[in-house]
C-alpha cells in the first residue's frame, strides 16, 4: 500500500477526497484486486480455547482496568473487520438496513449502530463479540500488550494517527480491512487495533436509558497508542453512530476449519 495524504491506497490508485479510486496494480498481502480498490476476502481465524488475563502485566493498565482472569471456550472471529463490500451485500438480500457508504468496497465499515452490526453478524451465520471474545482475540493466551506483541506501536502495523497525528493529518474515515498486514495477530486477525473501534455485545443492558455498550481496539482518530492496547475499551451508547467505530462477528470454531473461508 502507498502512502497518499491521510489514506493508504493500492499501488497505482489516486486520492479523490478521502477515497482510493482506480484499480490498484498491487495491493496489501492478503488482499485481492479488483476493479474498485483492494479488498479482503472473508475468511474465520480460529482462536483456541485458554486463559485471558485482563491488565495485570501491563503497568500501564493500572487504574484503568479491573484486572481479571476470565476461562475462555474456542472460538472464530473475522480475520478482517467488515467491509463496505460485505455489507452491501447484506443491504441487497434484505436483510441489512442501508446506511451511507463511501463507495470503496474494500474499505472497514463505520457509522453502524450496535443493532446494525447485530443484524449483519447474524445473517453471516455469526454474533457480535463479547467485550471478552475481542479482548483474547488481541491479547492471545500470553496477554499480548498490542494485537501482534508487546511492542512496536508503530504506523505501519496499524491505522491510528491520521487525525491530528503522529501518522497523518485530516482523515475523515478508516483505512482498507488489512491495509496494514504487519500488525496482524499472530493467530492471522488483522487491524484488531486501529483502524475502527469494535463493536463488543453489552454485557448488560440499562433498565432506563440508552443500551450501553463498547468499542474496543482503538480507531484512526486515536493520538495516543494507549488506546490500541488490547485491554482498552471506550463505553458508549448502542446507538452511537461513528466513522471511528465498526465491528467484526463471531462464529461457532468449526467455522475456521478448511482455511476460514467464509460464505458472506
Amino acid at each position: 500500500m502507498v502512502p497518499l495524504g491521510a489514506r493508504c491506497c493500492g499501488e497505482g490508485q489516486t486520492l479523490a477526497g478521502d477515497r482510493c479510486v482506480g484499480k490498484p496494480a498491487r495491493c496489501a498481502e492478503g488482499l485481492v484486486v479488483t476493479e474498485a480498490g483492494c479488498v479482503a476476502r472473508p475468511r474465520a481465524t480460529p482462536i483456541e480455547a485458554g486463559v485471558l488475563r485482563i491488565g495485570p502485566s501491563d503497568w500501564e493498565a493500572q487504574g484503568q482496568v479491573t484486572p481479571r482472569v476470565v476461562t475462555m471456550e474456542a472460538f472464530a472471529i473475522d480475520a478482517y473487520e467488515v467491509t463496505e463490500a460485505r455489507y452491501a451485500a447484506c443491504v441487497a438480500a434484505s436483510a441489512c438496513a442501508p446506511v451511507p457508504l463511501s463507495e470503496e468496497p474494500g474499505r472497514a465499515l463505520s457509522r453502524v449502530t450496535l443493532a446494525e452490526a447485530r443484524a449483519f453478524c447474524a445473517w453471516a451465520g455469526g454474533m457480535v463479540p463479547t467485550p471478552e471474545e475481542l479482548a483474547f482475540a488481541a491479547a492471545g493466551a500470553k496477554g499480548r500488550r498490542y494485537a501482534w506483541g508487546d511492542t512496536g506501536a508503530v504506523c505501519r502495523r496499524a491505522a491510528w494517527g491520521l487525525v491530528g497525528g503522529p501518522c497523518g493529518a485530516g482523515a475523515t474515515g478508516p483505512e482498507v480491512a488489512g491495509s496494514h498486514p504487519d500488525g496482524a495477530s499472530p493467530e492471522g486477525a488483522h487491524d484488531l487495533a486501529g483502524n475502527v473501534a469494535e463493536w463488543a455485545a453489552p454485557r448488560t443492558s440499562e433498565a432506563v436509558g440508552p443500551e450501553l455498550a463498547e468499542a474496543r481496539g482503538g480507531s484512526f482518530g486515536d493520538g495516543a497508542a494507549s488506546a490500541l492496547r488490547s485491554w482498552n475499551r471506550l463505553e458508549i451508547a448502542a446507538s452511537t453512530r461513528s466513522a471511528e467505530v465498526g465491528f467484526r462477528c463471531v462464529y461457532p470454531f468449526a467455522a475456521a476449519a478448511e482455511g476460514g473461508a467464509l460464505a458472506r
